[in-house]
């Protein structure tokens, strides 16, 4: 209860002091190649409950017919100019702000993950990640927009591995590390290091 009541009193105070960011990035969007501002797409919340993250689009319209489907990578050609600073910054991620409002999300938990969503192994292989340990763990608390998976793993790690600190930090999870995980995530936002490969903090 205290957990909700935190997510929508700060979620809505986040919405109206980032209205002028609401102003100037749909703008930047539209003026690089006019296509779409938002990117919506299914994510699976709290109990398994599909639900539609909201994002900025940081991607070029056709991503996935000019180079099929592929995981984000280092200096990705899918990615914008304008989407570069965006996904640097996590402000791609403003408008899920939104889902935590409504409930969908919060402000600190596993990242929401795709519906039917496979790992690539190194041979090659798919593996549907709801047969790795912690999937279902990890869906019994809400999605969060930073967590501890989010702060402190490495960002190419296989998803066992941060299935891992997912599991961590349900065992943890305390107001005060939240307070904590999303003090963390200002500054790695203010230093613009979120796409960085190394140590983000």
């Amino acid at each position: 209860m205290m957990k909700r009541l935190f997510d929508a009193t700060l979620s809505g105070v986040g919405l109206l002091l980032s209205l002028p960011l609401w102003v100037v990035i749909p703008a930047a969007i539209k003026l690089e190649d006019g296509g779409p501002v938002f990117f919506p797409q299914a994510r699976v919340g709290l109990d398994g409950r599909v639900f539609k993250a909201l994002k900025f689009r940081s991607m070029v319209t056709d991503a996935d017919r000019r180079f099929g489907p592929m995981q984000a990578r280092e200096n990705d050609p899918r990615v914008t100019r304008i989407g570069r600073l965006l996904r640097a910054t996590a402000m791609d991620e403003l408008p899920q702000l939104w889902n935590i409002l409504v409930g969908d999300m919060s402000f600190v938990g596993p990242r929401p993950l795709m519906p039917g969503e496979v790992e690539v192994r190194g041979d090659g292989g798919l593996v549907s990640l709801e047969s790795i340990p912690g999937y279902r763990e990890r869906h019994s608390v809400r999605p969060g927009l930073t967590g501890l998976t989010q702060v402190y793993a490495p960002r190419d790690i296989a998803r066992t591995a941060k299935f891992r600190f997912d599991r961590l930090y349900l065992k943890r999870a305390s107001f005060c590390l939240d307070l904590k995980l999303i003090l963390q995530s200002f500054l790695i936002t203010a230093r613009g290091r979120w796409e960085h490969r190394g140590p983000k903090v």
